[in-house]
């Protein structure tokens, strides 16, 4: 006879509450394209999750459901670099500092990470009956506080970039006329670029020759050899651009539209929501978190602090 534990039963219903929430891999750059297109890391740091030692106190307060397989189940997307996405020499291996952090999380605890690549709109549905935790670059919105937990670690936002040294002298007050390049299907092509070029329009002004292209990498290939002025996208997919090129761009101006990004665990479970929260902040207290972010070159996207359910926009 198989028998279901209450805490099983009491996280399947955080299915349920999860249901027909339409995930977005990152707040700020909500798309139906892949922002992809990024290699292995090149940012100023290296990790390697077989330096983070156990810690016996934080491993106490797992679930015993969890602490008796061993492992944590990690739901995550693809196709979102340098946060999740799929390369390695067989190109199925996840990677990013999404990974990592998973990565990182389950060392504390004494685990082993199990990374369930999984269709985006599923991933917290499966919370609980799937998943212990979903590290997918979730923004955290009021609705889906409603449906699940979410702990703070990541913050991401709208980020242009430019030829190192401004060669073109570009600005973001004079964009009329300019030619820019951005990702199809991107929030960046509409409705930001979109709403700037009609500006332009009704000040009588020359509308913004947008370049509109399949994949990040395109864009940033065109930036790079000149093809076109500026660059925006999400701030974590701009400042990895950078470090892909060699530095042969920079970044123009501040984040803007920023917004918290959470690690999900299922409603029911406060527990766990908790504990990833005391794990985080140890890390960042030990400085893996900061060797993560550096590893791919993402450090302007750290938190101080890891919280549970923290107010949207706070």
């Amino acid at each position: 006879m198989i028998q279901i534990s209450t805490r099983t039963t009491k996280l399947a219903l955080g299915k349920l509450a999860a249901i027909g929430i339409v995930i977005c891999l990152a707040t700020a750059g909500c798309t139906s394209a892949s922002q992809s297109g990024a290699g292995a890391p090149s940012g100023p740091g290296s990790f390697s999750a077989d330096s983070v030692p156990k810690d016996e106190n934080l491993a106490s307060m797992l679930p015993s459901d969890i602490k008796a397989k061993g492992a944590l189940d990690i739901g995550t997307g693809t196709g979102y670099a340098p946060a999740e996405f799929t390369g390695g020499n067989d190109g199925q291996t996840s990677m990013g500092y999404g990974i990592d952090f998973g990565k990182a999380i389950a060392a504390t605890l004494g685990l082993e990470a199990k990374f369930h690549v999984a269709a985006f709109p599923s991933i917290l549905p499966g919370l609980g009956a799937k998943y212990d935790v979903a590290i997918a670059s979730l923004g955290i919105t009021p609705e889906r506080l409603q449906a699940v937990n979410m702990v703070s670690y990541f913050n991401a936002g709208v980020l242009w970039a430019v030829q190192k040294g401004n060669p073109k002298h570009f600005s973001m007050d004079d964009v009329c006329g300019k030619t820019v390049g951005v990702q199809t299907g991107t929030i960046e092509e509409e409705p930001d670029l979109t709403n700037r070029s009609k500006a332009c329009v009704d000040a009588g002004k020359t509308p913004i020759n947008v370049i509109s292209l399949k994949t990040q990498a395109d864009v940033t290939t065109r930036l790079t050899n000149g093809g076109v002025d500026a660059m925006l996208a999400d701030s974590p997919i701009t400042y990895y651009a950078i470090s892909q090129t060699g530095q042969q761009l920079e970044p123009l101006g501040d984040v803007y539209d920023a917004a918290i990004q959470g690690i999900a665990v299922a409603k029911s479970d406060v527990e766990m929501a908790n504990l990833v929260a005391k794990v985080i902040n140890k890390l960042i207290k030990d400085g893996d978190y900061k060797k993560i972010l550096d590893t791919w070159n993402n450090a302007p996207g750290a938190v101080t602090e890891a919280v549970v359910n923290p107010k949207p926009g706070a």
